[in-house]
């Protein structure tokens, strides 16, 4: 089993700023958000240089307060990580704000990477919080690219305060949109990605356009169902590694970003090893899921975006 760690592994963006290939995703169940802090210090500690986050996640201020000692002990400076945030579509046409509270809670002064979190709009209350009837959120009628013009505005203002911008879970006739009707093209495109899911199309056509795509959910989402795929329990012992370093290498080794999420402090305090897959072993990965395709993140509110592998199922 290889000894290096796939933690310092970077890939370059098509703006020419390097982003560590693997990112802490930070995303947790209600109640669970406090547990983000020392989940942060334990991965900065253990070699994590980049944090991935949003606002509607409610961590923030709790990787603030993170951020806020790692710094004050040494262990890290600001310009030592790469931090990605997302402004939720409440914001859509106000994403200087989303940025702005985010950039206050999380206690830094620039942000690595803006991600438009979904190609979506939704309504606020009259104090400026989601509007929710029956528990989801209500759809604005505004459209959702003028989100990615604002942020594009925002980019160009100060790049020194937002030195990227990408996008997440837009699927290919939202990229082709974009593309056609901007000047800016993204960075990133963050979307579900993993064997049971592998997107082969989307991936091949942001990769012909200069975007890196981005994994979330590289494990399955709750429970990391994927780390008893056959496939991948075979990898892992071909290759004397864990079967979370195989699903994370799989994004690696192909060219891409991944951010698993996890709140298990002595987990992240080892990091993943760095793995030699092999052009045939990403392809029988790839083959899981285009044989047996599973997506695990199907919020109502999205299914308008037009995901393949759509399930009504809950995650």
């Amino acid at each position: 089993m290889s000894t290096e760690s796939a933690l310092t592994i970077k890939l370059k963006l098509n703006n020419g700023i390097e982003a560590p290939a693997i990112a802490l995703g930070t995303y947790n169940s209600e109640g669970l958000q406090p547990k983000v802090k020392d989940a942060v210090k334990a991965a900065v500690k253990g070699g994590y240089r980049h944090i991935d986050t949003a606002w509607i996640y409610g961590t923030e201020t709790y990787i603030g307060e993170a951020l806020a000692e790692l710094f004050a002990e040494g262990v890290v400076k600001r310009e030592d990580l790469f931090i990605t945030t997302k402004v939720w579509p409440t914001h859509w046409n106000d994403p200087s704000k989303s940025i702005d509270e985010s950039l206050k809670r999380l206690g830094i002064d620039y942000l690595d990477l803006v991600l438009q979190h979904w190609p979506l709009t939704f309504k606020v209350d009259a104090d400026g919080n989601p509007l929710m009837n029956d528990g989801q959120f209500v759809p604005d009628d505004g459209d959702y690219l003028d989100t990615w013009k604002k942020l594009i505005a925002l980019y160009k203002k100060d790049n020194k305060k937002i030195r990227s911008i990408g996008v997440s879970n837009y699927t290919i006739p939202y990229l082709e949109r974009l593309l056609k009707e901007t000047d800016i093209v993204p960075v990133v495109n963050q979307v579900e990605l993993h064997p049971s899911l592998p997107q082969v199309d989307l991936v091949k056509f942001s990769k012909d356009h200069g975007i890196l795509t981005e994994a979330f959910s590289p494990l399955g989402s709750r429970g990391a169902p994927l780390l008893k795929l056959p496939i991948v329990e075979t990898l892992a012992k071909k290759y004397d590694a864990s079967p979370a370093e195989i699903l994370i290498n799989y994004h690696v080794k192909s060219g891409r970003l991944a951010a698993p999420r996890s709140i298990n402090t002595e987990r992240l305090a080892k990091g993943f090893n760095s793995v030699p897959l092999t052009a045939d072993d990403l392809k029988s990965l790839d083959q899981e899921g285009i044989d047996h395709p599973k997506r695990y993140v199907n919020m109502g509110f999205a299914k308008s975006v037009g995901y393949e592998n759509w399930s009504e199922d809950k995650p």
